[in-house]
């Protein structure tokens, strides 16, 4: 299952070997500027590689990309006096991309990962031109790289483009503090010099699905907490709407379904509730013989989320661990054409997490409407109100919930099972992964706020059972919650409280105090 460890980031280096990278080792370079340096076994894997490539590059033999033009181009020979060209042209049509920037920590993502197959030796560049993306992440420059352009196969071509672009000094970047600059004016500043591509150089920086891996992988990251954050609203709801504890217990798991998610997922919910007063308030009260699933199947909807995102981190690994090129570069020195760019082992994954988060936020909102409906919340106040009547309370929280699930349930379609030909037919099946990390990225953002309007509600709801005291855990959270969002009271701007709660969920304060009390918390 996802363990923490996996997760790690607070490196502040990171080697690039030929042995490879970890997930962690991703994550603390995209999001925590961690330096990269290129090991002296990654060197001698690349001046190997490209001693074959400029061997091919002086002769007469044809190869893709090396002496051809690209794509439905192939078989158009290319003189020798116009390869360099050949290079470089292929950047400058190819970063074609349109729309708004994409976040600093995908470039950076993007940028590493294409940089990890480079120190493959797999994909015949110079070390210099490696180096070039080592002295880019570690001087805080980031490409802009517009949302829209890649189809997901023969790489996330549009994007890594546009970073190959940067490096020839050429297009715009964010400077370390932000600042929208040239690439030349930036490197000149950083004292880095733009890269002039020789042979296959060019065709080697955007033939990667680094892009989309990049966002599946700080996507994994993202939704195992909210996992954790999951069974925590949960459990305040339990509590709230004077739910049992009992079908939590571990007999009722895995001795009868040996699901290894919802194992997680009850234990987690098992824990937070130990020594609730409230739940224990009502243990033989025979009128409440069983609970809503939206309570009593917490365990059974998170916990295939947990397996999901498992399944996804496998596809992840493996992906982590290619050398993704177009031609690749064989140890004994032939220069093969593939298909290994072809995001479709990427997108199903991507597209199977969206599907997982958004039934987690659609069970979520369940829970939360239930305690705002009088008829439903074993008597709580209608809207959980001060005054109802005067007071509408979270009416309208439940609403914007409501918008975020449905919005979710849209994203959930996936983008994998489209595809539009290109390039005259020559590319004529494409993944859409891309699209399908995009979109995950968003219904990952909406989760967020989904869980964050629980946690208000359920901590509002436990607070109107007066006289019983939460369970330890859930009560750590609450005061967290308190922090930030005041409790029970007369109406106020509600939207400024909704958000701090969102940036509280965000932050890893909702785990870090429910872990305070429940240590084995996962």
């Amino acid at each position: 299952m996802v363990t923490e460890s996996k997760f790690i980031n607070k490196k502040k280096e990171v080697l690039l070997d030929v042995s490879g990278v970890t997930f962690a080792d991703v994550i603390a370079v995209a999001r925590f500027d961690a330096k990269v340096s290129i090991s002296p076994s990654a060197t001698t894997a690349m001046n190997t590689s490209r001693k074959f490539i400029e061997d091919y590059a002086a002769g007469g033999v044809p190869v893709y990309g090396v002496s051809t033009g690209f794509g439905a181009l192939a078989n158009l020979h290319i003189d020798v006096k116009d390869r360099i060209q050949l290079q470089k042209s292929l950047i400058r049509s190819h970063a074609a991309g349109v729309g708004p920037a994409v976040e600093r920590e995908v470039v950076r993502a993007l940028m590493f990962l294409r940089l990890r197959t480079m120190t493959s030796g797999r994909t015949g560049v110079r070390v210099a031109l490696a180096q070039t993306y080592v002295d880019y992440l570690n001087a805080g420059i980031t490409p802009i790289v517009p949302e829209f352009g890649s189809l997901g196969c023969s790489g996330d071509l549009a994007p890594l483009s546009h970073c190959a672009l940067a490096m020839m000094g050429e297009g715009s970047v964010h400077d370390n503090s932000g600042k929208e600059i040239s690439a030349i004016d930036a490197m000149k500043a950083a004292g880095i010099s733009p890269i002039e591509l020789e042979a296959k150089e060019g065709l080697a920086l955007i033939n990667g699905t680094d892009g989309m891996l990049g966002m599946l992988i700080m996507a994994c990251a993202d939704l195992s907490d909210l996992c954790t954050v999951a069974d925590i609203t949960a459990a305040m709801s339990i509590e709230g709407l004077l739910g049992t504890d009992r079908v939590y217990a571990p007999e009722l798991h895995a001795p009868l379904r040996p699901q290894l998610g919802q194992e997680i997922s009850a234990a987690n919910l098992f824990a937070l509730l130990k020594d609730s007063g409230i739940v224990a308030s009502h243990l033989n009260d025979t009128s409440m013989v069983q609970d809503a699933y939206s309570l009593r199947c917490a365990p059974q909807v998170a916990g295939a989320v947990r397996d999901t995102i498992d399944h996804a981190l496998t596809i992840a690994g493996r992906e982590l661990q290619s050398a993704i090129d177009n031609p690749v570069v064989l140890p004994d020195g032939r220069v093969q054409s593939n298909g290994n760019f072809h995001g479709a082992p990427v997108a199903y994954v991507l597209d199977f997490l969206a599907i997982a988060a958004a039934d987690l936020g659609s069970i979520a909102e369940r829970r939360t409407d239930r305690a705002l409906d009088k008829n439903r919340s074993n008597g709580l106040p209608p809207f959980l109100a001060n005054d109802p009547g005067v007071d509408s309370g979270l009416m309208i929280a439940q609403y914007t919930q409501a918008s975020l699930v449905s919005e979710n349930k849209r994203l959930a379609s996936p983008a994998s099972v489209d595809s539009i030909p290109s390039s005259a037919m020559q590319e004529d099946h494409v993944s859409m992964g891309w699209n399908a990390a995009r979109k995950l990225r968003k219904v990952i953002e909406n989760l967020t706020r989904i869980l964050a309007i629980e946690l208000v509600t359920a901590g509002r709801a436990i607070e109107f059972r007066s006289g019983l005291q939460p369970a330890p855990a859930t009560a750590a959270v609450l005061k967290t919650l308190r922090t930030v969002v005041p409790g029970i009271g007369p109406d106020r701007f509600l939207s400024p409280e909704l958000e701090d709660a969102v940036t509280l969920v965000h932050s890893g304060k909702v785990i870090e105090a429910a872990k305070s009390v429940v240590k084995e918390l996962r």
